[in-house]
């Protein structure tokens, strides 16, 4: 098992990336264990969380390199008026619930609270999966850039 104290400060980009998949709350803590798509084994102990996109560990033909997971979602489009959709990001404030905005879209975990919310406030949402990044909001037209895809995903 590899230990790992925080990401690789310099590493050799062209080599093949292998993920190293985790959990929004695994990546938001500063230990963790986790299995890369090889079956390397990693324990990390770092003073402060690791992003999704470090490069963890290297090797002489590969580089070792995290990815959050997707996890269950609702989706809100946001093809309603803008005053509604200011209400909804309100209503989730209050209650204290993640919430994430893309251009096209409000999404949030999919649990009960998230659920009754939108039913009570009779806003339309669909269920899907998508990684989920709390209090990120993107402005403008196009979605937030996503991690490069690596080998293994």
């Amino acid at each position: 098992m590899q230990l790992i104290p925080g990401p690789v400060a310099s590493f050799d980009a062209s080599r093949p990336a292998v993920v190293v998949a985790l959990a929004r709350r695994d990546l938001a803590t500063t230990t963790w264990r986790a299995v890369a798509a090889d079956g390397t084994a990693f324990r990390c102990a770092a003073t402060s969380p690791l992003r999704a996109g470090d490069t963890i560990f290297e090797t002489a033909s590969a580089r070792y390199v995290l990815c959050q997971q997707e996890e269950p979602v609702v989706e809100v489009p946001l093809d309603l008026a803008p005053s509604a959709a200011a209400g909804v990001g309100w209503a989730f404030g209050n209650e204290h619930l993640p919430l994430c905005a893309e251009p096209t879209r409000l999404i949030a975990p999919d649990e009960p609270a998230v659920r009754q919310l939108l039913e009570r406030l009779r806003v339309p949402y669909h269920t899907g999966v998508a990684v989920f990044r709390p209090g990120r909001f993107s402005r403008g037209g196009t979605q937030p850039t996503a991690p490069a895809t690596v080998a293994g995903k």
